[in-house]
């Protein structure tokens, strides 16, 4: 049974694609980032607060999941606001994978709760 019936999809899926789609997925931060992102758009500054890890290292898993295509960004005036990209090929997929995940908004709301909450806008 192939991975595309599995999960109940109408198309199929390069391997390689897939196989690069799950290294990136693979990771618990950029997996966290693309949960997220399946519901709100976010900018840097955000998720530096929501994984309390540096700019740069929020950059550069921003980077890799852009570089493929699965998250796209908006500028709004000084900043730039990251989100699921809905036209990527394999966003069925993606979303797919995402939906077997847990919500995590309770990040956020603890991060409002502490007052540490960071908007953009």
């Amino acid at each position: 049974m192939g991975v595309s019936h599995f999960m109940g999809m109408k198309t199929t899926l390069d391997i390689d694609k897939a196989s690069i789609i799950l290294k990136l997925m693979g990771d618990k931060t950029r997996l966290t980032m693309l949960k997220l992102l399946q519901t709100n758009h976010y900018c840097v500054c955000e998720f530096v607060a929501l994984f309390n890890i540096s700019q740069s290292a929020i950059s550069q898993h921003l980077r890799k999941l852009k570089d493929v295509g699965l998250v796209s960004e908006n500028r709004q005036g000084q900043w730039i606001f990251y989100s699921l990209n809905s036209h990527h090929d394999s966003y069925e997929f993606v979303l797919n994978l995402l939906d077997l995940i847990p919500d995590q908004d309770n990040r956020i709301k603890e991060l409002e709760q502490q007052g540490l909450r960071i908007t953009c806008e």
